[in-house]
């Protein structure tokens, strides 16, 4: 009678450990496409990686990690450019004038933008007209301009850039 108990509880064990794995498997496959973003149209990793980021800094530009990444794209240029240079300038908007929505040092930090998507959206299109457009297209040729005579802007822009994201940038900015 003991024996057949025994291999009763070990069946029973044996079926319900297969049914919990098999079940547990399912939810992982549907968790992963979930996290993926493959059936999201809209989803956009740099928008997530991004945020991510600026979380790890306590950044109050968190929520505006997708504006980062629509300018960007919107004036053909990398998406961590303009938050690399928060970080330089500001420790990513955290140290600015009190009220001003300048994370870039914008004016030596004199300039006062009305939010951040308009600062956002400002020192974008900037960077692409006045820099680029004009062949100011490497971040130590646009340290040369944005920052003299800083010797270390453009190496701290270059290594906020590649730790935001270690993909090689979209066009020649390093």
């Amino acid at each position: 009678m003991r024996k057949i108990t025994t291999i009763l509880v070990a069946l029973i064990v044996l079926t319900f450990s297969s049914a919990r794995g098999a079940y547990a498997q399912t939810v992982s496959v549907q968790s992963a496409v979930l996290n993926s973003g493959t059936d999201d149209a809209d989803f956009d990793y740099r928008v997530e990686n991004l945020r991510k980021f600026l979380i790890k800094y306590n950044s109050p530009l968190v929520d505006y990690a997708d504006e980062f990444v629509a300018y960007a794209d919107k004036n053909d240029i990398d998406y961590r450019l303009v938050p690399a240079i928060t970080g330089v300038e500001s420790t990513f908007g955290k140290r600015i004038p009190i009220g001003s929505y300048n994370a870039y040092g914008w004016a030596n930090g004199n300039y006062k933008f009305s939010s951040w998507e308009d600062s956002i959206e400002h020192v974008s299109e900037t960077l692409k007209r006045a820099y680029i457009d004009r062949g100011v297209v490497s971040i130590y040729q646009i340290a040369k301009v944005y920052a003299p005579p800083s010797n270390t802007w453009g190496r701290n822009v270059t290594f906020f850039v590649s730790k935001i994201d270690t993909l090689p940038l979209d066009f020649d900015i390093i």
